[in-house]
């Protein structure tokens, strides 16, 4: 197998794709294969121009919409490198990412102008502001999108690429601020190919790659239900891209679970991309409450990776759809491929069990490999393809990162069981990482927050099982003697300085201890209090 470029390899399948084959989707619009190529070129060429050198960074500041697949397409061509930023975070997030990143670059779609107005004297490293919106509000100092998509003669830039051309992916930290998770796009391409091997043949070179392409036609129209600034969209964007297949994305902001079936139903959509059961019981429940209303014949797979999906609700959409394969990825930003389960119709998996993937480990807390049916806990670890590690933060990637045997892993710290017949039990994902509704939130931060109130003594942080969340964001604290307790008011606190996802759905005083004699936080305690709590109120 050759050492893969993601640019590389759409400039190699471009020109062999129907002049008619879409995309990228996005409610009535519709962006062909030719228009993308040419497009995202334009734009590539442009960057480059205004004085992006390769590897600059270029922060996404968008919602799911065809400007994210062509200003992927262009950095990748253009050895420009991928910045996500989550839009759901308030104007010292967003900073920070910028800051954070390097990023020399901003594209913004205009609802998000008055942030960029208020940041724009402190981001001393940001030479282009690109806006997508109206051309005739752009704001003075950004150049318009359109302006760059569409000067040029959409040529292929015929540059030479590295294997090592690197995108990011910031997900949360533990430290309470997102880290910038570097991937070689030969590592990237290589993890998804490792895990498309499960379906069928996969293409060992670029030439193989094309051929795939002539005697299959285009790959899947996908539609990401999930956000694409999100790990688990951003990762499934590129593989639809490298299979030359259509990113279908929902054009109504609300979400509802009737858009998404009616476009599945529209566009023939093939797959589907969700977070677990924060996108599935909402499209479960609208097939319940309309049988039969939705052409769903088109779907072959929904794949969802990143948080927890139920083996009820999986069963619910396989009565639905009966063709469907439902595949539940365990994986993260840090790595593919950890593990898999497969339902269908005719059965499944349980909730949190998975196949082990091929490349993975586990080993226990002494770097010890765990033997299957020990009963023995342990970390999971993916070796071969997988990133480089985290953006200037040296500390976490060595301690993310490790070598162990003289074999490189990346271990994120999720914690599981291997039964006696190999398959995993996962027991918590990224440690004490809460998943609410597909977002990320790391205890730490929170708690750093609720003690800047002056009710608040000490916090900890818990996700609480809930049936719209998935995992309710929850606070057990220690008051401060005379000062008054409000509720609301903390939680007002917390959403002045956090993205609302992060703010507590409750808060529960007690003076039960809530660290260990050497400081050390006890998570199994505040859990217990939370949820006892919870079914209390």
């Amino acid at each position: 197998m050759i050492d893969w470029n993601l640019g590389d390899i759409l400039d190699a399948i471009e020109p062999a794709m129907p002049l008619d084959a879409p995309a990228l989707i996005h409610g009535h619009r519709i962006v062909t294969w030719p228009e993308m190529s040419a497009r995202s070129n334009n734009i590539a060429r442009a960057l480059r121009q205004r004085g992006a050198g390769d590897g600059a960074k270029v922060a996404f500041y968008m919602r799911n919409r065809p400007e994210y697949g062509e200003l992927m397409a262009a950095c990748f061509k253009g050895r420009l490198t991928h910045v996500n930023i989550n839009y759901r975070y308030i104007s010292h997030e967003v900073f920070y990412i910028f800051d954070d990143s390097d990023s020399e670059v901003i594209v913004y779609s205009s609802e998000f102008r008055d942030c960029i107005v208020a940041l724009k004297d402190r981001l001393g490293k940001v030479h282009t502001f690109v806006e997508i919106g109206d051309a005739s509000e752009i704001a003075p100092f950004a150049t318009p999108y359109e302006a760059l998509a569409q000067e040029g003669d959409g040529s292929a830039l015929g540059i030479m690429r590295s294997p090592d051309d690197l995108l990011f992916i910031y997900t949360g930290g533990t430290t309470g601020m997102p880290k910038g998770v570097m991937w070689h796009h030969d590592d990237m391409r290589k993890a998804q190919l490792d895990a498309q091997k499960l379906l069928g043949p996969v293409p060992q070179t670029l030439e193989e790659n094309v051929a795939l392409l002539a005697s299959q036609g285009p790959g899947r129209r996908t539609l990401t239900a999930c956000p694409l600034m999100h790990g688990t969209g951003f990762i499934t964007a590129i593989g639809t891209l490298m299979s030359g297949g259509a990113i279908v994305t929902l054009a109504d902001l609300s979400s509802e679970a009737g858009e998404l079936w009616d476009t599945i139903e529209k566009r023939r959509v093939e797959s589907i991309a969700i977070v677990g059961d924060a996108f599935a019981k909402p499209m479960l429940q609208a097939l319940d409450e309309n049988p039969g209303r939705w052409d769903t014949s088109s779907l072959v797979t929904i794949v969802s990776s990143g948080v927890m999906w139920s083996k009820e609700v999986k069963a619910g959409l396989c009565r639905h759809i009966p063709q469907v394969v439902l595949m539940d990825s365990f994986g993260a930003s840090e790595g593919l491929g950890f593990g898999l389960s497969v339902t269908t119709a005719q059965g499944g998996t349980n909730t949190a069990k998975f196949g082990i993937g091929e490349f993975c480990d586990v080993f226990d807390e002494n770097d010890q490999k765990v033997r299957p049916g020990s009963g023995i806990p342990g970390f999971i670890a993916r070796k071969g393809a997988i990133p480089a590690g985290y953006y200037k933060d040296p500390e976490k990637s060595a301690k993310t990162f490790r070598t162990i045997d003289g074999v490189r892993y990346s271990i994120p710290g999720d914690w599981c069981m291997v039964e006696a017949d190999g398959n995993l039990t996962l027991l918590g994902r990224g440690s004490v990482c809460i998943n609410t509704a597909g977002e990320k939130v790391y205890p730490e931060e929170v708690e750093e927050v609720l003690k800047t109130h002056p009710a608040i003594g000490d916090a900890l942080v818990v996700g609480v099982s809930n049936e719209k969340w998935g995992q309710a964001v929850t606070a057990v604290v220690h008051l401060n003697d005379n000062v008054p307790f409000d509720e609301q008011a903390v939680m007002e606190h917390v959403r002045g300085q956090l993205a609302g996802y992060k703010t507590p759905k409750a808060i529960y005083p007690t003076r039960t201890p809530l660290r260990a004699s050497n400081g050390k936080a006890d998570y199994a305690t505040a859990k217990a209090i939370a949820e006892s709590s919870t079914v209390a109120s």
